[in-house]
């Protein structure tokens, strides 16, 4: 390394506002390391750089594969951050705590070799890849998502891509566990008034991201919200035009082929959520917007038998609804929605509204889920139906863990065009939920056409035979005159 008395006062001057320079603009850290940003890095680093200055609390950033985000966010960022803030601390959270010592060590080493450049040096006693320290009291902590952490405080918390693959980010039960993790164990270590940055690939409306969105648009946090899909679409954040691909502005690296290639192979509903930043396609992908037949009230069959279908919830004003649907079937086999209800309320309150239901449309049964649920449920059901001098066939499927492997007798019907919604307002929200199936938010309505589809690929005994026209119906008139060829009734 070299001294300022080996300069020339002039080059010394350049030294010392190149060294300012680096230490004002993550873009000029970026170029010290060979890198020349895109215009959607740019757009990245100037977001990233103003919300340091805000009074936001978090930044959301949605980018899709490849596109380098974790090159500017995870390994150049968080130096370039201490160099600013000399006394700060960073928690930086991954999928993996692989990659969060991968990350850990790139931006340890760079601390290392270029730290002068930015005037902060390593501490000589804590230097471990996940975990080290600054000389002047800064430190870095990098965890994979679901790590405990203890005896940290942070300033500044920087989640990279909380879900590694879509089987994590398809699980309820995972998805459930990585936002306890981020609210009891990352969210808990920050300290008042402290950061957060979190880019992510969009899996699933539900996925860490999904919430916090959610938390910023009910106003429970301060944020700014940034989506960079790989195609533009109208409004786009760059200003590109609908259709332009993301990256097409630097010589020597073809994005715009990656992506084409992704989506080639791709299905609608993972390039809507990677590439797109929308976790389910506007047209569906597991159901298809197409597959389902609209109907005004006037429309309805005269003659259809007319089933129940509930998917209970159990925690007030939670996360899932308790939804009722009626549903009545045709001589075709066609499932019609008749109405029902959707609400998160306390059991006493959707007994009763299932139990109006039943008074209402007189079905033949009414179909649950089994388990756990049906046997707290099935007797206060029982009993309020008793005292309000009601009857009804209250039958219990198997429950099926995996929902899309439940939801395919129901598909295969939606794909026939056998599936029926009512024109409206409440035909048009159950659509939505199927059409976000498996990557939406909710999947109560799901569930109830799983239950009713089910029930009728297994001939349940609570299911009335359809009446089969004959395609070739006796001329009873002709019978009744013997003139049949055969001699009619007088041969019988």
């Amino acid at each position: 390394m070299q001294s300022y008395s080996d300069f020339s006062e002039k080059q010394l001057a350049r030294a010392i506002y190149k060294r300012k320079s680096i230490r004002r603009s993550l873009t000029s850290w970026a170029r010290f390391h060979g890198f020349e940003p895109a215009r959607h890095h740019r757009f990245i680093i100037a977001q990233i750089e103003a919300f340091l200055q805000s009074t936001d609390e978090i930044l959301l950033l949605f980018a899709p594969p490849g596109s380098a985000k974790s090159e500017y966010l995870s390994k150049l960022f968080p130096s370039w951050y201490l160099g600013r803030y000399p006394n700060n601390s960073i928690l930086a959270a991954t999928h993996s705590s692989e990659f969060a010592q991968r990350w850990g060590r790139r931006c340890r080493n760079d601390v290392a070799l270029h730290g002068h450049i930015l005037g902060i040096s390593l501490s000589g006693d804590n230097t471990a890849a996940d975990r080290w320290a600054l000389a002047s009291g800064g430190e870095y902590y990098g965890v994979g998502a679901g790590v405990g952490i203890a005896g940290f405080r942070a300033d500044l918390g920087l989640g990279d891509d909380f879900f590694g693959s879509r089987e994590d980010a398809w699980s309820e039960t995972v998805r459930k566990k990585r936002w306890e993790w981020y609210v009891d164990d990352f969210s808990a270590r920050l300290k008042p008034g402290a950061k957060r940055i979190l880019m992510n690939t969009r899996w699933h409306a539900e996925d860490v991201a999904g919430r916090v969105l959610q938390q910023i648009e009910d106003g429970k946090v301060r944020g700014r919200v940034i989506s960079l899909p790989a195609i533009a679409e109208a409004g786009d954040a760059l200003g590109r035009e609908p259709g332009q691909y993301l990256w097409d502005d630097q010589p020597g690296y073809d994005y715009p082929a990656f992506l084409r290639a992704r989506q080639a192979e791709t299905s609608p509903m993972m390039w809507s959520a990677l590439y797109q930043q929308r976790p389910a396609p506007e047209e569906g992908s597991y159901f298809q917007r197409g597959w389902f037949k609209r109907f005004a009230q006037a429309q309805k069959p005269a003659a259809l038998h007319v089933y129940g279908s509930s998917d209970y919830a159990v925690t007030e004003d939670g996360g899932d609804f308790t939804v009722h649907r009626v549903w009545g079937v045709d001589s075709a086999g066609d499932l019609w929605l008749l109405g029902g209800w959707r609400g998160q309320t306390t059991a006493d309150v959707w007994i009763e509204r299932q139990i109006d239901l039943i008074k209402e449309h007189k079905p033949h049964a009414w179909f649950g889920e089994g388990g756990v649920i049906a046997r707290a449920i099935e007797p206060m059901l029982r009993r309020r139906l008793l005292e309000r001098r009601l009857g009804a066939r209250l039958e219990w499927l198997p429950s099926i863990a995996d929902k899309p492997t439940r939801a395919r007798g129901f598909q295969a019907r939606a794909a026939m065009g056998k599936v029926h919604l009512q024109d409206g307002i409440e035909g048009d929200l159950v659509l939505d939920e199927y059409l976000h199936f498996p990557a939406g938010k909710h999947d109560d309505e799901v569930d109830c056409g799983s239950l009713i589809g089910r029930a009728l690929d297994e001939t349940h005994p609570a299911i009335v035979k359809r009446e089969v026209k004959d395609p070739n119906p006796p001329d009873l008139a002709r019978w009744r005159r013997g003139d049949t060829g055969d001699g009619g009734w007088m041969v019988a």
